[in-house]
Formats: structure tokens, sequence, C-alpha cells
């Protein structure tokens, strides 16, 4: 008589696995505060939305605010993995790849549809071009202002009071005190230290 059990219990097992590995990246505590955060109005309640996600695990400084749920992903360590300092916006459409750190500093402004990745993969051979993941922190100093839609990608730190222009893709480290922009950003200019020359 054929034992018929064997493959069932493989299949439980393989189902087991795939269920697993596929809820890894679920966060009760985040998922909760993506449900609350989304009843708020849209651009309104913007600090009640900052204390949600404060309160969930995630450092967030005083003052902040949030204009609208960001997009967050990342893996176990999600919640150590961000730390946003105070008096900083986050505009709406935001969205910030938690695979490893990203480091905001105070009076940050991340304009709307800002992209801050920390992992990407290796080139790999032609027939699977997206190889092995790789991970490198962010870090965003004192009041740098990251225009809409512009992408920060891993590794990168942008330096205090620098200014990513809107729709730039930083591949490398940006001053302090400059402006870049392009897709790659390059330097645009050597910003003064007043506010007269930060239109």
């Amino acid at each position: 008589m054929v034992d018929r059990t064997e493959p069932k219990l493989n299949g439980w097992q393989k189902a087991l696995s795939l269920l697993r590995e596929d809820t890894s990246g679920i966060h009760p505590r985040l998922v909760a505060a993506n449900l609350a955060s989304g009843l708020l109005p849209r651009h309104q309640a913007r600090q009640i939305r900052a204390r949600l996600f404060s309160l969930v695990g995630f450092r967030v400084g005083n003052g902040t605010r949030f204009d609208a749920t960001p997009r967050i992903n990342g893996g176990p360590d999600l919640f150590s993995n961000l730390s946003i300092g105070q008096d900083c916006t986050i505009g709406a459409d935001c969205a910030l790849d938690l695979g490893e750190r990203i480091t905001i500093g105070d009076r940050v402004t991340l304009s709307p549809g800002v992209m801050i990745l920390t992992s990407t993969h290796e080139l790999d051979i032609r027939e699977h071009r997206a190889g092995p993941v790789q991970l490198a922190p962010v870090t965003i100093h004192d009041g740098a202002w990251i225009g809409a839609r512009a992408i920060i990608l891993p590794g990168i730190t942008v330096g205090s009071g620098a200014i990513v222009n809107a729709g730039a893709v930083v591949n490398k480290d940006v001053l302090p005190q400059t402006r870049v922009g392009g897709v790659p950003a390059t330097q645009l200019e050597v910003l003064k230290s007043d506010a007269s020359n930060a239109s």
C-alpha cells in the first residue's frame, strides 16, 4: 500500500514556509499606524499623524509633521531603522525604504513624492541582472530640503542646508550648503548661509 501522507505533509510544510516568507514583512504596529493615519484628512492633523508613527515605535522628533501617510517598508529592524528629527515636514506620497537606517536631522523638508532607498541589487548574470540585495544607510542632515519626486539612492549623505531639486536622482553625496539637480544629480550652486539665496 502506498503511503500518501508524506506528500501532504511536505505540501503543508511548503505552504507554511511560503506563508511565513510572504508575511515576514508585515508589521502589525505599522499596519495599525497606517490605518489610523489614513482616517485623518490629508494635509491636516499633520502633527497628530507624526505622533501616531512615534507611538508605534519610530523615532520622530517634536514638531515634525506628516502631510499624509508615508509608504514605509523594511525588514525586521524596521522600527529602529528610522530616525526623524524635530520640526521636519514629510510631504504626501513619500516612500521610505527601511531595509537599512534612514537618519533625518532637524528642520528637514521632504517635499511630496520623495523616495529614499536603502536597498538595491548587485549586478548579476545577463539572465537575471538583479542579483543579491545590497543595503546602505542614508543620512540627511539638518535643514536640508529635498524637492518633489527626488530620489535618494542607498548610501547617500545629504549635507546640512543642502537643496536637492525636484525630480533629481541623487547617486553621490551632496555637500553642505549646495544645490544639486538633474539625473544623475550634479552640483548647481553653492548656497549662501542666509535665507536670501534659498529661493
